[in-house]
């Protein structure tokens, strides 16, 4: 089997597994049911295991448990007007990482409450891009770069892969310099593509899982990571957490940088963490 072919089935097969959008994906079948073991994929139990971790790491701010949130934010974006507060609030009664059990011994998920939804939009492409970039190196193809909506992960390449970052709310406007990656992950969230405009405020589709509202910070997150999955994770809770803490959170985890750009009244804010300028290239 060419190589290609294998790293575009392996994309496949995690999308069959944590697509929220196709009714018969794994993340969507082991949801409807509640209360009783149920055995899943060793992918959702890895990825389940890290976004536990990751969950409580961030403060609560990433939370693969919000897919009744997301599934509300779509559909108000759809109309054009804004949640109604009576269902976004029920769709947090059934959002929180404390309602799904796993088991620390077997790849098992058991739901406490009925009617909670996975949604690994957050962490997924990180992973799958790096699954990708994996098979290829190890199977004689380091160079590589793999874009995976967004989210990139990078094998060698002895000048660095040459890596733009756009502004916040633009979609042609990146900054003067470019980063320079190799063996890495980058990550950026923002609220280029998806959002809801209401009374003057942009409400990001990224949400926080506490209050069931997007985002409305104007700002990107980067992150650079080792790894994909961790790159994706992180610039998304980085994007609901506070400054501060989206600094403190970082400093948890070694070669780890990030890069905060806020649009503030049109001027541009650049906050990043003490070991993000190194990735700047040199060029």
């Amino acid at each position: 089997m060419p190589i290609i072919e294998k790293a575009y089935q392996r994309v496949d097969a995690l999308n069959q597994i944590f697509s929220d959008y196709l009714e018969t994906s794994e993340i969507n079948t082991v949801c409807q049911k509640a209360h009783i073991w149920q055995p899943i994929s060793d992918d959702l139990y890895h990825l389940l295991r890290i976004s536990k971790q990751a969950f409580e790491n961030s403060d609560g701010t990433f939370d693969v448990t919000v897919g009744q949130i997301v599934k509300v934010w779509r559909k108000a974006r759809k109309m054009k007007k804004m949640p109604d507060v009576g269902i976004l609030q029920a769709a947090l009664l059934k959002t929180g990482f404390k309602k799904i059990e796993i088991d620390k011994n077997s790849p098992k998920i058991r739901f406490l409450t009925e009617g909670v939804l996975l949604d690994f939009g957050g962490i997924v492409k990180g992973f799958a891009a790096q699954e990708v970039v994996d098979i290829l190196t190890k199977n004689g193809f380091p160079n590589c770069l793999v874009d995976a909506g967004g989210d990139l992960a990078v094998g060698q390449k002895k000048e660095g892969w040459q890596i733009a970052v756009n502004l916040p709310q633009s979609e042609n406007q990146q900054m003067p310099r470019f980063l320079s990656l190799q063996n890495q992950a980058v990550a950026t969230s923002g609220d280029m593509y998806q959002f809801l405009e209401y009374k003057g405020k942009r409400y990001s589709h990224i949400v926080n899982p506490k209050t069931g509202l997007g985002v409305t910070k104007q700002r990107n997150i980067t992150v650079i990571s080792p790894d994909g999955a961790q790159a994706d994770w992180l610039a998304t809770a980085c994007s609901v957490l506070p400054v501060r803490k989206a600094l403190r959170l970082i400093k948890k985890y070694p070669d780890t940088a990030l890069l905060i750009l806020e649009n503030k009244k049109g001027k541009i804010k650049t906050i990043q963490s003490p070991h993000f300028e190194k990735y700047f290239s040199i060029h």
